[in-house]
């Protein structure tokens, strides 16, 4: 009988540790990528002229956008979404790194992202390669980027993905953030990925 009230006992403890397992499973605004197989590292120059990888950044959270400086509309308006985010987040904004990658990096010279990308935060770090670094990289990612014609050579625009990919603290892939969608979600997706124990 003891040995019956024992295996009962146990069963509900496994039980109440199953149902406390789901009630840790998290829930993001934004698209969940946990456990996802590519966008896993990188390796460019900052706008500073350092190397930076994912690695650099071990300890925050780390949103990737790729961009050019001279796009009409979804670049600066994600920044300036960015940027808006990190004043909501205050005090745990300084462990968020907001990293713009250019998919131009033809006309996007170091000092042109140096005066670009830390104008929106001055936190915020423009990376670039060369053509080939930039084509791996973003093949790493999955994002499309295509040159669309100017009426000039040089007054060429580029087509390329909107969204931003987000990393946590220890530098798993979590996130895709939607372009367009209002800072609330970003910034409460932000918070549970920093308030995560490891």
């Amino acid at each position: 009988m003891r040995f019956r009230s024992f295996l009962m006992m146990c069963a509900a403890v496994l039980a109440l540790s199953a149902c406390s397992d789901k009630a840790k499973q998290v829930t993001f605004n934004n698209t969940d990528l946990t456990g996802l197989g590519y966008a896993k590292e990188f390796s460019l120059h900052d706008h500073n002229g350092k190397l930076r990888t994912l690695a650099d950044f071990k300890g925050k959270a780390v949103v990737v956008f790729f961009g050019f400086t001279q796009c009409p509309d979804v670049c600066p308006t994600t920044m300036m979404e960015m940027s808006n985010v990190m004043k909501a987040l205050g005090p745990d904004a300084d462990r968020v790194q907001v990293l713009f990658v250019t998919v131009d990096p033809e006309r996007d010279t170091a000092a042109l992202l140096a005066q670009y990308v830390p104008a929106f935060d001055p936190r915020f770090l423009g990376l670039r390669g060369d053509l080939a670094e930039t084509e791996k990289v973003a093949k790493e990612f999955k994002v499309f980027y295509q040159k669309v014609p100017g009426k000039t050579p040089g007054s060429y625009t580029v087509d390329h993905t909107a969204g931003s990919y987000v990393f946590d603290p220890q530098g798993r892939i979590r996130l895709f953030i939607r372009h367009g969608q209002g800072i609330d979600p970003i910034v409460q997706d932000l918070k549970t990925l920093l308030a995560e124990k490891t």
